[in-house]
């Protein structure tokens, strides 16, 4: 028998061995470690596999599932990702309100109200005092022009102390995983021990503008000072004038539009209108199963002012049968594609927020985090042809930032703006071609694991408030490893702009459901 361990590019060791006893000849993937002493008693560990007596006194053992079992079964052998001299900074917990269809029951609200509501269940879930929070930051797209800080606005609704700062960022769908990794670089500077991050949508009442040409003649009567003078302004108006501006639904740069964007993708990858469909089937389906065994434990009731009853739930999951989805007609290009109402996520109503610290913070305090916030980049690509592959540029980079492989994640969690755009992200990763033309990288970085992808379901089926979503991902992705028993989790998203987010999230050891 013999050894050899040589560098591989997915972040493994390849350890070849030969056998005389049954000339069997495996093949060992061990995963390759940052910390020397983890990688040396791992590849023992393999050593003791392969020289075990009982192997050779029956003359055959398929060691290529042997140790695949053994990381299955050992979770807790696998390292922890801390660095030296980097502060370690924990989730503690995580809530958001139920996510609801635009125009339902959140209708008369407004967004601060749904970002308020989630500050005081995150308050009222994890018994943690408001006046220890040092810092908020929130994210949101479409802001309420009366409300633009919406996260000054919550706090001080929420109780908070007007000592508190807050501040609201905007980076289309990963606007809260960008308020998260802000809290976090504040932490680990040293600026604060104690921070909420979360994001809010509201797509029941979006601003809408008069005309550019409008809005110029009614400040110019701001100034007009004589009843002509006023008289002279009104007649530069024309019917075309009086229409209104609604908020774009196309990007700014490129004139391209997400669900076009999502169409061309599915062509340009060949993906079937039926794989859209069943995947989206897929996410309602696991939603719907997550929410009937109380898997759902971050959503916080809210009682809606005039209504009888608290909402306590999603209003979005839909389980429908495949014939039902296959008569619904395109959504965007039309006759002939692929993108419908069902196979795309929804406009959606709701706020998450949760609440973040150092480690030493946490352990002063006698809490129980759920999980460590590790890595985390940002990316960017043609926002005109690659406009929601953000993940499968992201994944890669994050894995790698982490000291990880794709088969070392045990949970994935990434956002579903719609079937294709999934899809596309995992047929790019997957394709030698795409990942040596585009990514520059050697070979294909790999599709997930589709038995951890998403198991709780996704924005097609939650729903998706834009400004929301990123820490929905990341309480879903945490209490998925305690739920599962495992270590690591990877979550990925698109956003407007050609942009994207890849983050790692470890299993904190303290952490419960």
């Amino acid at each position: 028998m013999f050894f050899w361990f040589g560098r591989a590019n997915d972040g493994f060791v390849f350890c070849p061995a030969a056998y005389s006893a049954g000339n069997v000849v495996e093949t060992l993937r061990v995963p390759d470690r940052r910390n020397a002493t983890e990688f040396t008693r791992e590849i023992w560990a393999a050593i003791l596999i392969m020289t075990d007596i009982s192997f050779l006194r029956s003359g055959t053992r398929n060691v290529s599932t042997t140790l695949p079992a053994l990381y299955a079964a050992g979770q807790k052998t696998k390292p922890s990702l801390a660095r030296p001299n980097q502060k370690n900074i924990v989730l503690v917990d995580a809530v958001r309100t139920p996510f609801l269809l635009s125009g339902t029951n959140y209708a008369k609200l407004m967004p601060h109200d749904l970002a308020r509501n989630a500050l005081l269940g995150l308050v009222q879930k994890t018994g943690f005092p408001k006046e220890l929070v040092e810092y908020i930051a929130f994210g949101t797209v479409i802001q309420e022009v009366k409300t633009s800080n919406v996260a000054r606005e919550a706090a001080l609704g929420a109780g908070f102390s007007e000592k508190t700062p807050a501040h609201t960022v905007t980076m289309a769908c990963i606007s809260s995983n960008q308020a998260m990794s802000t809290c976090i670089g504040y932490m680990q500077s040293g600026v604060y021990d104690v921070c909420v991050a979360g994001g809010v949508e509201f797509m029941s009442d979006v601003p809408i503008r008069h005309s550019r040409k409008m809005r110029s003649v009614m400040l110019k009567a701001n100034k007009a000072k004589t009843v002509g003078q006023r008289l002279s302004l009104l007649s530069q108006l024309d019917l075309k004038a009086l229409i209104p501006e609604l908020p774009a639904v196309a990007e700014f740069s490129t004139g391209e539009t997400m669900g076009h964007s999502a169409d061309r993708l599915a062509a340009s990858f060949n993906i079937s209108r039926k794989d859209q469909d069943a995947f989206a089937l897929r996410s309602h389906q696991f939603a719907h199963d997550a929410a009937e065994k109380g898997l759902l434990s971050d959503i916080i009731p809210y009682q809606v002012p005039g209504q009888d009853k608290p909402i306590t739930c999603d209003n979005g999951i839909r389980v429908s049968a495949p014939e039902q989805l296959q008569k619904l007609k395109p959504a965007f290009i039309k006759p002939h594609g692929t993108v419908t109402a069902a196979n795309a996520s929804f406009l959606t109503d709701g706020a998450s927020a949760c609440l973040m610290m150092t480690e030493d913070k946490a352990k002063q305090l006698g809490l129980k985090p759920k999980a460590y916030l590790r890595d985390f980049v940002y990316v960017s690509q043609d926002p005109k042809d690659q406009l929601l592959l953000g993940p499968a540029y992201a994944t890669p980079r994050v894995l790698e930032k982490a000291g990880l492989g794709m088969n070392d994640i045990d949970v994935w969690e990434v956002h579903e703006a719609f079937a294709a755009q999934i899809l596309a992200n995992l047929s790019a990763m997957d394709s030698d071609w795409f990942c040596k033309t585009y990514m520059g990288r050697s070979g294909k970085v790999g599709a997930p694991d589709m038995s951890k992808f998403n198991l709780w379901g996704g924005s097609l089926s939650i729903g998706h408030p834009f400004g929301a979503t990123g820490v929905r991902l990341a309480i879903h992705a945490a209490n998925r490893l305690i739920h599962e028993d495992g270590k690591y989790a990877c979550i990925a998203a698109c956003a407007a702009g050609g942009q994207g987010v890849g983050m790692i999230i470890e299993r904190h050891p303290d952490g419960k459901l």
